[in-house]
């Protein structure tokens, strides 16, 4: 958060429209790929002994807006923390995620 002094003025607001139609998406897996202007964010569903993930949404955006909400969610995940208590990632959680299914 900027503090504000007599000198700054306040940040412009910003109108945001959420169309009606906009589909809410659960996503469980990002894979993240980088070219040298441009960081790639594909959010994917994995379900337990399914062999594949589908991607669901891909986002584009620029190496410093990447960094940006890298710095949005950790502020957010702090207060989230704050409120609701530390969130715990099991250790091996990516080992028991990608193990291939065991044959039948």
């Amino acid at each position: 958060m900027t503090e504000q002094t007599p000198e700054t003025p306040p940040p412009p607001q910003m109108a945001i429209e959420i169309p009606a139609n906009l589909e809410a998406i659960y996503t469980n897996f990002a894979l993240i790929t980088h070219s040298p202007s441009e960081m790639i964010l594909d959010f994917a569903r994995l379900l337990p002994n399914m062999p594949k993930a589908r991607i669901y949404a891909r986002i584009v955006m620029t190496p410093m807006n990447a960094k940006l909400l890298l710095r949005a969610l950790g502020e957010n995940l702090s207060r989230f923390e704050a409120q609701y208590g530390e969130i715990v990632v099991p250790t091996g959680l990516a080992e028991q995620l990608f193990k291939p299914p065991k044959p039948e």
